[in-house]
């Protein structure tokens, strides 16, 4: 009888001791998690980096089914976004994004730091990927705004600034930057009447150029005989 208990007690330490690892570990990330949460509340953004890290680096089972795991991605690039490390935000976006292709926030912030590194194109196509899932993420609009008033685009912009304004009715990102677009707008000359007047000054100065630097004509041989004559 003590035989089978001797056993039986062996058996389960040895289960236990394959269970608890991953628990344990598990548990660290969630531990990890949360610290990066209160490190980014108090604009520590290295200190979260790190935290954020260290969650990734645990078993992320537990804070996957939790959703843990989607807002250590998004906040882990939002804190690098904020130590201007934008490359490593655009590699956390891109590496959240294949777990969860269509979360609008890793879009916009992969956007964002490809406008902040000037790839302008690059962050428009983020952002057009943001707004396609939701067409009221105000945020994502007034970003794609941004981009396009960047890219001399201000028809384009002055769109897009009027659909963020029509999300969020007074927004003040949006309403700037919707005045700024119209003036920019409204001061930029239509490329056909630019083209019509360069076709214009070239012509003009030709003219100018044939009055002023034409030789005379030939005297025909009439001319010639009458001036002989005269004299």
């Amino acid at each position: 009888m003590q035989i089978r208990q001797t056993i039986a007690l062996v058996c389960f330490c040895a289960v236990l001791c394959v269970l608890v690892p991953p628990v344990v570990a598990a548990d660290n990330a969630t531990i990890y998690y949360n610290l990066g949460e209160q490190y980014l509340a108090k604009g520590e953004y290295e200190s979260a980096v790190n935290a954020f890290d260290n969650a990734l680096a645990s078993n992320t089972t537990m804070i996957y089914l939790s959703d843990g795991l989607l807002y250590t991605y998004r906040d882990r690039a939002y804190a690098l976004i904020q130590l201007g490390r934008f490359n490593d935000a655009i590699e956390t976006t891109t590496t959240g994004l294949g777990i969860y292709p269509n979360d609008t926030m890793l879009w916009n912030n992969k956007g964002y730091a490809l406008y902040k590194l000037g790839r302008n194109q690059d962050a428009l196509n983020a952002y057009d990927r943001a707004v396609s899932i939701d067409q009221n993420y105000t945020i994502a609009l007034i970003n794609k705004g941004d981009a396009l008033f960047k890219m001399g685009r201000f028809k384009d912009s002055v769109d897009t600034y009027t659909k963020a304004n029509a999300t969020d009715p007074g927004n003040r990102d949006a309403t700037a930057g919707l005045a700024e677009a119209q003036k920019a707008a409204a001061s930029t000359i239509p490329p056909t009447i630019s083209i019509v007047l360069i076709i214009l000054i070239i012509a003009a100065g030709g003219v100018l150029y044939y009055i002023k630097f034409r030789k005379p004509a030939e005297e025909t041989q009439g001319e010639k005989r009458t001036k002989e004559k005269k004299k």
